[in-house]
C-alpha cells in the first residue's frame, strides 16, 4: 500500500514537470521583435525606388514590426517617386517615414514620400515642403505649367486624403511652395510626431494602430530590436548611374574613346573604353529623362569639331561646335515633370566644354602649322636647297643636292664647276637653279 507521503511526493513533481513544461511552450511560442531600417539620403531615383521596395520586402519576409524610412532627399524624378508612394501605400508592413538627422529636408519628391507613410515623422532642425513645379529647361508656356501644377496638386491630395492628413497644406506645398519646420508640421497636421532618435521613434509609436493593405495591426516597437538594411552593391551601382553628371560624363568619354580609335585603328585601348562608356552611358541614360535634341547637338559638336580638324574654316566650326556641345549639355536632361530636380551640374558642363575645345583647337592649330610647314620629301621639298655644281652649267648640266646627283639647268646664266646654286623649281624630274650669291 502507498503512503500518503509517497503520494504527495508524487503529485508535487507531477505539477513540477507540468509547470516546467508550460514555461518551455510560452518561451517558445514568444517572438522577437524586430523593426527594419533603411536610410535614403540623396535625391530620389530608381535605386532609391529599388532599395525602399526590398525594405518593405525584407521587413514582410522578417515579420518586423515595421519599417523606418530615414529620409533627407532635395527631390528627384517623378516615375521613381510615383513608384515609391506605391509601394508604400500598398504595403502589407507599416512604414515609418522619417525626415532624420537635424539639418535633414524632405523636399519636392520628399514631400509626397513623407506624407505617403503610415506614420510621418521628423527630427528637430528639419524641414518639409517645396514642392511647387518649378521649370529648370527655361521658363514654360503658362499651360503646360497650369498642367504640370495640377497633376501634382491632384497627386498629393490624394495621398494626404489616404493618410488623412492636413490636405489644404499638401496642395500649397504645391502650388505656394511652401515650406515648414517640424514643429509647425505637428501643429498643421501633416506629421504624427517629433522625434530625436530613431529608439525615441519607436517608443512615441508603439501601441499605435495602423490600417495597412492587410489589415489593422497595432505596433509593439518598444525595445524592439533595430536591423539596419543598407545598400546592395547593385543598388550601389544603379545609384551612381543615375546620377545625371555621371551618364553626362560617361557619355562624352565614350564618345571620344569611339573618336580616337577610329581616327587611330588599332590604337584597341580608346574603343574599349569608348565601348563600355557608351553602354554604361546608354544604361544611364535608360533611367533618366532624356532629351534627344540635347544628344544629338553633342553628337552634331563632336562633328563639327572632326570637321575643322579637316577643313580650315579659321574657327567657325570650332565656336559652331562650341555652342552646340553648351546647349546639348544643358538640354540632354529633361525633365517631364518640372517636380523633378535632376540637372547637369553647371561646373561639370563647363570643365567637359572647356577641356573638349581645348583639344580640337590645339589639334586644328597644330593641322594648320603642319599645311603650312615647307615639304622636307620628295621633289617640292628641294625647292629653295643650296647645292653644287659638279659639271659647268650652260646651262645644263649636274649639280649634287642632299648627296644627290640632279639633271640641272640655269636659264639665268652659266655656273661654272664646284659653284654654288641655289634650287627655285623642279619640271619633269630637273631642277631650275640659279647661282648662289
Amino acid at each position: 500500500m502507498i503512503s500518503k507521503d509517497i503520494l504527495l511526493r508524487c503529485a508535487v513533481l507531477l505539477l513540477a514537470v507540468m509547470g516546467s513544461g508550460s514555461v518551455i511552450l510560452a518561451e517558445g511560442s514568444s517572438a522577437v521583435k524586430r523593426v527594419v531600417v533603411i536610410t535614403v539620403d540623396g535625391s530620389i531615383n530608381p535605386s532609391s525606388a529599388q532599395y525602399i521596395n526590398s525594405g518593405i520586402k525584407h521587413a514582410r519576409d522578417n515579420n518586423a514590426e515595421c519599417l523606418v524610412i530615414t529620409l533627407n532627399t532635395p527631390g528627384g524624378l517623378l516615375k521613381s517617386t510615383r513608384v515609391i508612394v506605391s509601394d508604400i501605400l500598398d504595403s502589407e508592413i507599416p512604414v515609418a517615414v522619417f525626415v532624420y538627422p537635424g539639418g535633414s529636408q524632405a523636399a519636392s519628391a520628399g514631400v509626397f514620400i513623407t506624407l505617403a507613410g503610415h506614420i510621418a515623422a521628423m527630427a528637430p532642425g528639419t524641414n518639409i515642403g517645396a514642392a511647387h513645379p518649378v521649370g529648370l529647361q527655361g521658363e514654360q508656356d503658362s499651360i503646360m505649367n497650369e498642367k504640370a501644377t495640377n497633376d501634382a496638386a491632384a497627386f498629393i491630395r490624394t495621398i494626404s486624403e489616404k493618410r488623412a492628413r492636413n490636405t489644404q497644406w499638401a496642395e500649397d506645398a504645391v502650388r505656394k511652395s511652401v515650406s515648414i519646420t517640424e514643429t509647425e508640421a505637428l501643429k498643421e497636421g501633416v506629421i504624427d510626431t517629433i522625434a530625436i532618435t530613431i529608439r525615441d521613434l519607436l517608443e512615441k509609436i508603439d501601441g499605435k494602430e495602423i490600417n495597412t493593405s492587410a489589415g489593422v495591426k497595432v505596433l509593439n516597437t518598444k525595445d524592439a530590436e533595430i536591423i539596419e538594411l543598407k545598400l546592395n552593391f547593385q543598388q550601389k551601382i544603379l545609384g551612381l548611374l543615375s546620377d545625371p553628371n555621371i551618364a553626362y560624363i560617361l557619355l562624352m568619354i565614350g564618345i571620344y574613346g569611339i573618336f580616337f580609335e577610329l581616327y587611330n585603328p588599332g590604337a584597341i585601348f580608346p574603343g574599349v573604353v569608348g565601348a563600355i562608356s557608351l553602354i554604361l552611358a546608354f544604361y544611364s541614360l535608360h533611367t533618366l529623362p532624356v532629351n534627344y535634341a540635347g544628344l544629338a547637338l553633342i553628337i552634331l559638336a563632336i562633328i563639327l569639331f572632326i570637321i575643322e580638324i579637316k577643313v580650315v574654316s579659321y574657327g567657325l566650326l570650332t565656336i559652331g561646335g562650341v555652342i552646340s556641345l553648351i546647349l546639348g549639355s544643358i538640354m540632354l536632361i529633361d525633365a517631364k515633370s518640372t517636380l523633378e530636380v535632376i540637372r547637369i551640374s553647371w561646373q561639370v558642363i563647363l570643365v567637359i566644354v572647356i577641356l573638349t575645345a581645348a583639344f580640337f583647337i590645339f589639334a586644328i592649330s597644330f593641322g594648320i602649322k603642319a599645311q603650312r610647314r615647307k615639304p622636307t620629301t620628295g621633289a617640292e621639298g628641294i625647292i629653295g636647297e643650296i647645292g653644287e655644281a659638279i659639271s659647268d652649267l650652260e646651262p645644263g648640266g649636274q649639280i649634287r643636292v642632299h648627296g644627290e646627283l640632279w639633271n640641272a639647268e640655269s636659264p639665268e646664266g652659266p655656273v661654272s664647276k664646284g659653284g654654288k646654286v641655289i634650287v627655285t623649281a623642279v619640271s619633269n624630274l630637273k631642277l631650275i637653279v640659279r647661282k648662289s650669291t
